[in-house]
């Protein structure tokens, strides 16, 4: 465990980025060979506009990351849960992920759903008619600010280290890629990782246009959270019809239009 935390806090922005890029890189070769649905547009233009909000909001990310371990220093106040025990460090570890995973990603997706204003933020990600590996982080820049404040809350809360928070950050842009990825996986075979992961034929059906299903599945390492709060469902994906109907799908690739969809009074919050 000391060489693992030892490589962790060596980790950088850069290596950070290189890393994203190599999953996003995997998703996109699984897709070639194993795709779930033929590609009705430019597959290429596709992937390069989303990799816009790639950048827009890595740029959130390691802004708000500098923000709090190097301005504020929120790891050096000596506060949070965990430190009011002693763990080995597995299991701080272990904690740590599942917490963060928790309300980094399962509890503020709830609440990007739930939330009228900040279900406009979220919009971007589900507006998507075609999604695929480039859609796992496909959000708007105030999507992600909200998520990653929240993330740096609990962080401080909990007293979690922020090697953990590296590897965090290392472990979530997998998931992210491989549930949005356009792969069919043998049914048997995800039915099997949903047991414990967030699998790609989970996932899709919180892509599909129209409740209950965009209500569902929420998580994006463990499948336990929406298991536990009632919001888990597992069919056959191949009906399941990506968009939204309160959202101009012709718009899905205009980058000026994504942008500003927070902000554009047309767009009804009840979808």
């Amino acid at each position: 465990m000391d060489v693992l935390t030892s490589f962790l806090n060596t980790v950088t922005s850069a290596d950070r980025i290189g890393f994203v890029c190599l999953c996003l890189a995997f998703a996109i070769v699984l897709e070639a060979f194993i795709p779930l649905f033929e590609f009705k547009g430019q597959k290429f233009q596709h992937v390069t506009r989303n990799l816009v909000f790639v950048v827009t909001t890595g740029i959130v990310t390691i802004a708000l990351a500098y923000l709090a371990f190097e301005v504020i220093q929120i790891e050096g106040y000596g506060y949070g849960l965990l430190n009011l025990v002693t763990l080995p460090v597995w299991a701080e570890m272990v904690l740590s992920l599942i917490v963060l995973d928790f309300f980094g990603q399962y509890f503020v997706h709830v609440c990007l759903h739930q939330n009228k204003w900040l279900w406009k933020l979220h919009l971007v990600h589900h507006s998507d008619t075609e999604v695929d590996a480039s859609t796992g982080t496909r959000h708007h820049p105030g999507d992600m600010l909200v998520r990653e404040s929240l993330i740096f809350c609990v962080i401080m809360v909990f007293g979690i280290a922020p090697h953990w928070y590296v590897l965090y950050r290392i472990i979530t842009p997998f998931f992210a890629y491989f549930t949005h990825a356009n792969i069919a996986l043998p049914p048997a075979l995800d039915r099997m990782l949903s047991l414990l992961f967030v699998t790609p034929n989970m996932h899709k059906f919180h892509h599909h246009d129209a409740r209950p299903w965009t209500n569902t599945n929420y998580g994006n390492i463990l499948s336990c959270w929406d298991r536990l709060f009632g919001t888990y469902t597992y069919q056959d994906p191949s009906f399941v019809r990506y968009g939204l109907d309160t959202v101009d799908a012709a718009q899905a690739d205009n980058l000026v239009y994504q942008f500003s969809l927070p902000f554009n009074p047309k767009i009804k919050t009840d979808y």
